[in-house]
């Protein structure tokens, strides 16, 4: 097996539109893992909905949640590495979402954290109910016992592109990732896919040159380039597709099966 270490994006990469794993995604996944690679989740979702695909694979080992802002052990959930992020630099941004009643949320490495729970949209409800997630209200920050790893934002397309191209423009005191068409997720300015998989590798003893990635979106741009062998799937946006060393299909097309088979088992 030429890759030793292979890393999957969950959403619009190993998912098809509907969230749903394809039985031949689930079939190449293990057939690679039988050759001796080890496959690990690297995506935007936290590790309570990521840790279930891993599971519904059959897989143990690791999961890069967060978008890379925590690492954690699948089979007793252990939070392996993190990159805590100071909740109060947030203030600035936490105003310019309550003044244009755009949503977020607040993550520790297992716990989500609103505005007011209480008043949650139908909107909102949806999606986390959609992702197995409970939020709690928001306490004040002198209240959080766990590490902030990540604050993500939640609206229109339109407003997501205005809120990018604000923020763009302050001091740049974290990490500001588009992780999706409609959110915003803003980390610790060294957390990423890229540097959560270069710390796995070097811990597990694997070279750069044995590291394969699959993924779809912006927040994958910093995985793709540092794998060995960057894949970035046919639903990508042009940049991304740039960014990687190849292109398989689609999230709807077993875009991720393909690649396995041409990368790894051919």
């Amino acid at each position: 097996m030429k890759y030793k270490l292979i890393a999957l994006d969950v959403d619009g990469t190993l998912l098809n539109d509907d969230h749903i794993l394809s039985p031949e995604n689930k079939k190449t996944v293990a057939e690679v893992t039988r050759h001796g690679a080890r496959v690990v989740l690297c995506t935007g979702r936290n590790p309570k909905n990521a840790i279930p695909i891993m599971q519904e694979m059959g897989l143990t080992g690791y999961v890069l949640a967060d978008n890379g802002a925590v690492t954690v052990r699948v089979e007793d959930q252990e939070v392996i590495h993190q990159y805590p992020m100071d909740g109060r630099g947030l203030d600035p941004y936490i105003e310019y979402c309550r003044t244009r009643d755009i949503h977020f949320d607040v993550n520790t490495a297992f716990e989500l954290y609103v505005d007011n729970v209480e008043h949650l949209t139908q909107e909102a409800h949806f999606m986390y109910e959609h992702l197995q997630l409970v939020p709690a209200s928001l306490p004040a920050w002198n209240e959080f016992r766990e590490p902030i790893v990540k604050f993500t934002v939640f609206s229109t397309a339109d407003m997501m592109d205005e809120a990018e191209r604000e923020w763009s423009k302050w001091i740049r005191s974290f990490n500001i990732q588009r992780s999706g068409e409609f959110f915003i997720d803003l980390m610790h300015h060294e957390a990423s896919k890229g540097n959560a998989l270069m710390n796995l590798a070097k811990q597990l003893g694997i070279r750069q040159q044995d590291v394969l990635s699959i993924g779809n979106y912006y927040n994958d741009i910093s995985m793709l380039t540092f794998a060995g062998l960057g894949v970035a799937m046919d639903n990508s946006p042009v940049e991304v597709k740039a960014a990687a060393d190849a292109i398989t299909g689609t999230n709807n097309e077993n875009g991720v099966s393909e690649a396995l088979i041409k990368y790894c088992l051919s």
